[in-house]
């Protein structure tokens, strides 16, 4: 690297003189690990010449570990040195997902000026507002993550805890700050349960659109039925576990156009490709369960608001009272359990929400039995009119998409801390007024979905969701600095015509006779 620290790396070739179109992928999980030589063959018997690094400070390379910190100068110095090398025809793409995703990402964003294209599989836009939803900390996957990185101590969490306030030390490696520095063309591959769902959307989005030249307009998106690793519960979408089933070998196709020059199509197909989820109860797939080609991300919608009513009501008919809420007691002390949801470290995707058994501060408002289906795709949001007897709470919402039989399928969740409504720079923080009612906004993220007839579309509010998110004390006091004791904090949800809250949803209107499964890609040029 330009300092001196070497990095180590495992170099498979093809046989014969070469050289050859190079493929890349840099490494927290060390390159000797399990499954390295099958992901190597792959390439390989491609006619690439695979190289996997480990990161700086991990596996056998120098220098000292802190996550994605080093990960642009070094992926920049990485390519340009195997542009360098006999074997290499100095085309190279990268690959990855995941953490090798964020270190593909951090390389294209260096710009250097071997690198051709990426291939991207589930990888954020911005990691701080990954971990911090709403402003409230991903708790288990966030902690647990870095605890399984090595090095977590007691000051090193309270600084996690405390990088919820935005600065540059925040934001100096995030997507958001480097898209625009992104030159190439990049296949992004996410999955509507994955903890980075937001973030391939809305890189594809910029760069499809907005994006450098030589990035504008080259870029494709997947976006599957995925979580980070199996799904849990009771549904089952196909393809839901392997993703290369799902996709085909687009990765090999995407670099064999662009390293090698071949003339096989791929950029003459649609740039989106999403999958429709709908009823998949396991052994009970509904044919409306498709994947849906479009021009791009999202597609045209029509946002339509479902208005909570204090009698558990969801209706598109906003509220015409004068004065209707809802108070519930938030004892930080006996928080509602997650059961599924976007996660890394446990359980994850649709699972049935009838497991949060019955309690007071979990508010749950359900439309009538759908007389027609309701299709959705692009950004979900919820506006609770909320108030609290302290300075700070949360407010935490879910999207459910209730089956004929009961089943309450998670289809989104997150949340919103109060004293982080207006966003998270220092001066936007403000403390709430006591008994003082005001709009908060939550972004539920993205997805598609039918919400099938004979459903029913439920919205949750209540304020914690543990241990996927950090609970609040209710306290105000600084984040990772909690000195006073918990306090239970009394909440109320307003839904009157001057404050009504509502469920925010993108309708489309497809077409819902094709096949349950889409045909193969064409692989003809037109």
């Amino acid at each position: 690297m330009r300092d001196g620290i070497k990095l180590a790396a495992n170099v498979y070739r093809p046989e014969g003189a070469g050289p050859f179109p190079v493929i890349v992928a840099r490494t927290p999980y060390l390159k000797d690990g399990r499954g390295a030589g099958a992901a190597a063959k792959r390439y390989v018997d491609a006619g690439f010449v695979y190289v996997v690094v480990d990161v700086r400070g991990k596996g056998h390379s120098e220098g000292f570990y802190s996550a994605f910190t080093d990960d642009i100068p070094d992926g920049y110095d990485t390519i340009e040195w195997i542009a360098a090398q006999p074997w290499s025809t100095s085309r190279v793409g990268i690959t990855g997902g995941s953490a090798l995703g964020i270190t593909a990402n951090m390389a294209a964003i260096a710009a250097p000026p071997h690198l051709v294209a990426a291939y991207i599989v589930v990888a954020p836009t911005n990691r701080n507002d990954n971990s911090f939803m709403g402003g409230v900390l991903k708790d288990k996957d966030t902690i647990g993550w870095t605890r399984g990185q090595g090095g977590l101590t007691a000051e090193v969490e309270a600084g996690i805890r405390r990088s919820v306030i935005r600065g540059v030390l925040t934001d100096r490696n995030d997507m958001t700050q480097g898209l625009p520095y992104i030159r190439i063309p990049i296949y992004n591959v996410g999955g509507w349960y994955d903890i980075f769902d937001s973030g391939n959307t809305a890189n594809f989005t910029y760069l499809q659109n907005f994006g450098a030249e030589g990035a504008r307009g080259n870029q494709k998106l997947l976006m599957g039925p995925f979580g980070h690793g199996p799904l849990s519960g009771d549904l089952a979408y196909p393809g839901a576990d392997n993703l290369r089933a799902a996709n085909g070998d687009q990765e090999i196709r995407w670099f064999n156009y662009w390293l090698k020059g071949e003339e096989n199509g791929i950029m003459d197909e649609p740039p989106v490709r999403y999958y429709m989820m709908a009823s998949a109860r396991k052994g009970a797939l509904s044919p409306l369960n498709r994947f849906i080609n479009a021009a791009n991300w999202p597609p045209a919608s029509r946002e339509t608001r479902y208005y909570a009513n204090a009698d558990g009501g969801l209706s598109t008919r906003r509220p015409t009272s004068d004065q209707s809420f809802l108070s519930y007691r938030f004892d930080p002390a006996n928080p509602v359990p997650t059961f599924g949801g976007a996660n890394l470290t446990f359980d994850r995707g649709p699972m049935d929400q009838r497991a949060v058994a019955p309690r007071q501060d979990y508010l749950r408002f359900q439309t009538p039995v759908l007389a027609g289906n309701v299709v959705i795709a692009g950004k979900v949001s919820v506006e609770v009119w909320g108030a609290t007897d302290g300075p700070d709470t949360d407010f935490m919402a879910k999207l459910i998409d209730v089956y004929p039989d009961g089943y309450e399928a998670l289809v989104l969740d997150a949340p919103i801390r109060a004293r982080y409504r207006n966003g998270r720079m220092r001066d936007d923080v403000r403390m709430m007024t006591p008994g003082a009612p005001e709009r908060l906004v939550i972004d539920m993220w993205q997805t598609a979905i039918t919400f099938e007839k004979g459903h029913r579309i439920m919205l949750v509010i209540t304020s914690s969701n543990a241990p996927r998110f950090e609970v609040n004390p209710n306290t105000g006091e600084a984040p990772g600095l909690s000195t006073l004791p918990a306090r239970v904090a009394t909440n109320t949800v307003y839904f009157d015509r001057s404050r009504p809250t509502a469920l925010v949803l993108p309708v489309i209107y497809p077409d819902e006779s094709p096949p349950a499964s889409a045909p193969p890609p064409r692989r003809g040029r037109r």
